[in-house]
């Protein structure tokens, strides 16, 4: 594994993209149960890397990240953005109240922004499409990703409470 070959826009925007978006986690009002919470940003992370290494630079190899198609050290930034995503899905779908008649709306909202995610980092040459691989590609993997995750929210709902009552919330921030 390489440190970089090149210090430049790519990894500038990875760092600042991933100091907006930890921003925006902490920022955001603390609604789900600490166990949810630390259950969103490892499944972000899990199914993000799990994606990248099959299609990505792994067995299928359809784009590379960063400068190289080997790992490199900087690539650990681009990995750290799966998790706050991971952790706003939930969020958004636990605060809107997802139900089935919503769900598909979610899912293809969702995939949408994870379209255009992957097309502003071609644009930022984070991400380089390989093998004649389009970013329109992506949406149907981001169907199934983003299904397979509410999927598993409503199993989590199903075993535990979510969100943080309103109650316990407010005598949280009393203090």
């Amino acid at each position: 594994m390489k440190m970089w070959v090149n210090f430049n826009g790519n990894e500038i925007w990875l760092i600042v993209l991933d100091i907006v978006a930890y921003l925006i986690l902490f920022l955001l009002p603390k609604r789900l149960q600490p166990q949810i919470t630390a259950l969103s940003l490892l499944w972000g992370l899990s199914i993000g890397i799990l994606y990248d290494f099959t299609m990505g630079g792994g067995i299928v190899d359809l784009y590379k990240i960063n400068d190289l198609n080997n790992y490199e050290i900087t690539d650990v930034l681009y990995y750290l953005l799966f998790a706050p995503f991971g952790y706003f899905f939930f969020y958004f779908y636990a605060v809107l109240n997802i139900h089935k008649k919503s769900f598909l709306y979610y899912v293809i909202i969702w995939a949408i922004i994870g379209v255009t995610v992957h097309w502003l980092f071609t644009l930022m040459g984070i991400v380089t499409n390989q093998k004649a691989f389009k970013v329109a590609y992506s949406f149907s993997i981001f169907l199934v990703t983003q299904t397979i995750t509410g999927i598993f929210i409503e199993m989590v709902k199903s075993r535990h409470k979510m969100l943080i009552t309103k109650t316990k919330h407010l005598i949280a921030n009393d203090r």
